[in-house]
């Protein structure tokens, strides 16, 4: 069982480590987004792929180890979240710490993931809808304005001008 709990701790000790790194990662994105550099978003955007690789075959360990205590404790896998473990420790004081202050600290930097992730996401959208605004302003120049010239069948004499958005001469 101590080597489940100190296999749990290393585990949770690398995962919090990699989202630690994923987070100078989404702190790098956040001045690319706003110079609005795409080359260095596919830079840091596939560095994020190869963290999320890696955490993924983390979380495949966590939870192997964590059925591996499920076992041994005869309890059922769902019931064993860290804090119901840190409790079954009673008398581990040590066993009992390094999993607390792992668990505190990988739960501190997820936090801190989901807030950059959050403000990132929002810079991304204010830069679609900056775009797309200004994709319209360009539209709109290219549209003739409306004047009110009525022919003597009451019908609006004014035709639109039939610029293309590309004006390509030979």
């Amino acid at each position: 069982m101590a080597s489940l709990i100190e296999e749990l701790i290393t585990v949770l000790e690398e995962e919090d480590k990699k989202y630690k790194e994923l987070v100078e990662l989404a702190n790098q994105k956040t001045p690319v987004i706003v110079k609005g550099d795409l080359d260095g978003l596919r830079v840091i955007t596939a560095k994020e792929q190869d963290y999320i690789e890696v955490l993924n075959r983390l979380e495949k360990r966590r939870t192997d180890v964590v059925k591996d205590i499920a076992l041994v404790l005869n309890k059922k896998e769902e019931e064993l979240t860290i804090k119901a473990i840190v409790a079954l420790l009673a008398g581990q004081e040590k066993e009992q710490r390094k999993l607390s202050e792992v668990h505190d600290s990988l739960r501190q930097t997820l936090s801190n993931i989901s807030t950059l992730n959050d403000m990132n996401k929002n810079l991304i959208t204010s830069s679609l809808e900056m775009v797309e605004f200004n994709i319209n302003l360009i539209k709109s120049m290219y549209q003739a304005p409306e004047l009110g010239n009525y022919g003597k069948d009451a019908y609006n004499t004014e035709s639109s001008l039939n610029y293309g958005v590309f004006d390509a001469k030979n």
